[in-house]
């Protein structure tokens, strides 16, 4: 499947995943693998962020194997400092503060390793992480644009350990982040609690935006521990 019947699924199933976590959602009109860092789409990116009034924004870093994904992550990158510019897009009110640009985790090393400043603990909220994960069945279970029907069988049986497979591999994924960044949970929730966490995802703060001092980072997440 692709072109505009992938479109309508894709953006049917975003919208299931943001009733599931409870969110407000928008899917921006740009064809997959077609994202580029242009002015238009800095401006797009920008005005959305001071709409929301954005404390944290969080999204890819700018080296990926995909190209949507490096260039959604330098278009972020680009907006860390516009969004506080009052003649950059003078149409929609400047923020007077920076917020928290932040990266999700990857594991690529080049030109340089990710490194965790965040790390937050899901253990909570697992079970909405795994039925947003199987919500997005044409990315997850049917294996994205790479997918065949050799990964989504057609009978019950089949389609059902399809699912369990791969909730498995994404519970896996986030309970190998509570375990790699463990010393990182224990300074910020402590150590009771940081051996207490199963599962997390881990961010990476953006120099381009607002650096959140240890305090600033608690008035962002709550749930952190006192400090050490």
């Amino acid at each position: 499947m692709a072109g505009g019947p992938l479109a309508q699924r894709r953006t049917a199933e975003v919208m299931r995943c943001a009733e599931i976590l409870g969110i407000e959602t928008e899917v921006l009109d740009i064809h997959d693998g077609e994202l580029l860092p242009t002015l238009d789409n800095r401006k797009t990116i920008t005005r959305l962020i001071r709409q929301w009034q954005a404390d944290v924004v969080i999204c890819h870093r700018p080296n990926d194997y995909h190209p949507d994904h490096r260039n959604v992550g330098m278009l972020v990158q680009d907006a860390a400092y516009m969004v506080t510019v009052p003649f950059f897009c003078p149409d929609t009110p400047y923020l007077n503060h920076n917020p928290v640009f932040m990266y999700f985790q990857d594991g690529f090393q080049k030109p340089n390793p990710f490194t965790a400043d965040v790390v937050v603990g899901i253990d909570r909220v697992i079970d909405k992480k795994l039925a947003v994960v199987e919500a997005l069945a044409s990315q997850t279970l049917e294996g994205g644009c790479n997918g065949s029907h050799e990964l989504w069988p057609s009978d019950e049986e089949g389609q059902a350990k399809r699912r369990q497979t791969v909730s498995e591999r994404f519970e896996r994924r986030f309970a190998n982040t509570a375990d790699r960044f463990r010393a990182k949970l224990s300074e910020l929730y402590g150590d009771d609690q940081a051996q207490a966490i199963h599962y997390a995802e881990a961010f990476e703060i953006c120099e381009y935006g607002s650096r959140p001092n240890p305090q600033r980072l608690r008035e962002l997440f709550p749930f952190f521990g006192g400090e050490k």
